[in-house]
């Protein structure tokens, strides 16, 4: 690694810019703006579809979101599509502002105007690169000709707002504008706000994008307060801030600008957008709340919100994200579980409305989720979630996140029946009895293996009913080979759906592996199977006939 091929790339102001110093937290929420259909989608493996867009759509309108970028209409046809969907099926509520994107390009321009035709609210979102890096080696244009390309790009969008039919605001960004010098940047947004004159029923958005994160939060800060005290029209411009989170720090970026006089963020739910994301409007808005700020977004269901957020982007909600991790709320330290709960007693004793609980800055129950302040316990009612922890961290047995479901029936199966909560022991006790080494009807003797060309050839020998019989096959490895003799023997059909293994670090010195198996059969039902052998093969075949076994059992 060599760090002397790095310099910095950004442009830091005055020291006389540092006002938001004396301040110490945020008075108000911003303005919000969801960028989670445009920016958060482009950066998806696998885009939305219409109907997965609708949905996170109708999600953000739930949350509270009153401006919503939707897309860049011109881009793509689903993009235009989805647009002219909500327009014409009466999607956008009186209330809310759609927001869509566009370069400083003619063509783009007017095919966004098209997309817009009919919206009864919309910020028509354009902009062009301005930093030194863009401008010398992408563009290889002169600030003067970088400069014309925004203001020629006002001057047509202030034109066809006038001839399309629809209620349009404007809004324009120095995309890179942390790379840019900032009496540039000011240069570049008072030519356009010249142009599109803001005045008291024309408010217009500068929006300074963190585009890509050169600089520590407090610079970006100074930046945004130096804009704020300088930009023309400044009581009837709105500014809107558009951070990314290359440093990881898009949050601080974010909460320092707002107090050095920005007006508005555009973020995504969970931070999701290109590179390491955008920043996190969860993340902001529950820390505002966390301070007795009210946020103008709604967040009371938190488990619902990742549900569907999951489910539309095929992305992951972090176990420990702020606020909507799975096991954000979990403390597994003693200490820490002790003082929760002395905590928690305490604020009932006390009769407390405030909420000062150690380790735990917010009141899970104010987004729906629930803190348990003991050991994890399992009943009726516990998810698979619970009783794959607890399996794992007390014996040390690591299930596939199928097989953890299918478990998690068995165990609320049990206590359900029996009326009673299950301890440790009895979560073993049913994990063993029902997948592990189960040996009947059939069972493996003995096995012999011989390397070949194409892979491996088995000798297996089966029992069955006291009765032996040895099989020859061949697979690509020993269980592929083994499991090829199986179907021989017994004629049935199967495909190995999910195969995991790990070494058992639970374990005495002697080292032992652990392998669990999913047969699916003919029916599409799925059997499981787990085995343990200090031999991993060993280990795996007996998952193998364990979970063919339990296609007789379950």
């Amino acid at each position: 690694m060599d760090s002397k091929k790095y310099q910095i790339g950004y442009y830091p102001v005055p020291g006389t810019y540092n006002k938001w110093v004396t301040k110490d937290h945020i008075e108000k929420a911003p303005a919000w703006c969801s960028v989670d259909l445009r920016d958060g989608n482009q950066s998806l493996v696998i885009p939305m579809s219409l109907e997965e867009k609708l949905d996170m759509y109708r999600l953000l309108l739930q949350l509270g979101f009153k401006e919503i970028e939707v897309g860049f209409p011109a881009a793509s046809e689903t993009e235009y599509e989805f647009l002219r969907t909500i327009i014409e099926s009466d999607m956008i509520p009186p209330d809310v502002t759609v927001q869509v994107l566009t370069q400083c390009r003619e063509h783009i321009i007017r095919r966004t105007f098209e997309a817009c035709k009919g919206a009864p609210s919309a910020i028509i979102h354009f902009y062009n690169s301005v930093s030194v890096a863009q401008r010398e080696q992408v563009f290889r244009k002169s600030k003067e000709e970088i400069k014309r390309i925004a203001v020629e790009g006002a001057k047509l969008v202030k034109k066809l707002a006038d001839e399309y039919e629809g209620n349009f605001r404007f809004e324009y960004s120095p995309e890179s504008f942390t790379g840019t010098e900032p009496e540039y940047a000011l240069e570049v947004c008072n030519a356009v706000l010249d142009i599109l004159e803001p005045s008291e029923n024309n408010n217009v958005i500068i929006n300074l994008p963190v585009t890509v994160e050169m600089s520590l939060p407090h610079v970006y800060a100074s930046q945004v307060e130096y804009m704020s005290e300088n930009l023309k029209y400044r009581e009837h411009v709105t500014l809107s801030l558009h951070p990314h989170n290359d440093r990881g720090t898009g949050v601080a970026d974010t909460e320092l600008a707002l107090l050095a006089g920005a007006d508005r963020v555009e973020g995504t739910l969970f931070g999701n957008g290109e590179r390491t994301g955008n920043v996190d409007i969860v993340t902001l808005a529950m820390n505002m709340y966390s301070h007795g700020v009210e946020p103008k977004l709604d967040f009371s269901n938190m488990p619902s919100i990742v549900e569907t957020y999951e489910k539309c982007t095929r992305m992951h909600v972090y176990e420990r994200s702020p606020y909507a991790g799975a096991l954000v709320f979990a403390a597994f330290s003693g200490s820490h579980q002790d003082a929760i709960a002395k905590g928690m007693k305490w604020r009932e004793e006390k009769g407390l409305t405030t909420w000062n609980v150690p380790y735990i800055p917010i009141d899970p129950h104010d987004i729906n989720r629930v803190y348990e302040a003991d050991v994890i316990r399992v009943n009726s009612q516990s998810g698979k979630g619970g009783i794959g922890y607890l399996l794992e961290q007390t014996y040390g047995y690591v299930l596939p996140a199928e097989m953890r479901e299918h478990f998690s029936y068995l165990c609320k199966g049990v206590s359900d029946h029996e009326h009673r909560e299950l301890k440790a022991t009895d979560v073993l006790d049913i994990f063993t009895s029902h997948y592990m080494n189960i040996k009947t009807p059939v069972s493996v003797a003995n096995m012999s293996f011989t390397q070949t060309v194409n892979g491996v050839e088995a000798y297996v020998s089966f029992i069955k009913d006291n009765n032996k019989t040895t099989l020859h096959a061949e697979g690509n490895g020993s269980l592929d080979a083994v499991s090829n003799a199986l179907k021989n023997y017994t004629g049935k059909d199967y495909k190995l759906k999910v195969y995991t293994e790990h070494s058992m670090q639970r374990q005495s010195s002697q080292s032992t592996a652990a392998a669990y198996i999913g047969l699916e059969l003919s029916d599409g039902t799925v059997t499981w199977g787990a085995g343990t052998d200090t031999d991993i093969i060993r280990a795996s075949i007996n998952a193998l006939i364990s979970a063919y076994n339990n296609s007789f059992n379950d």
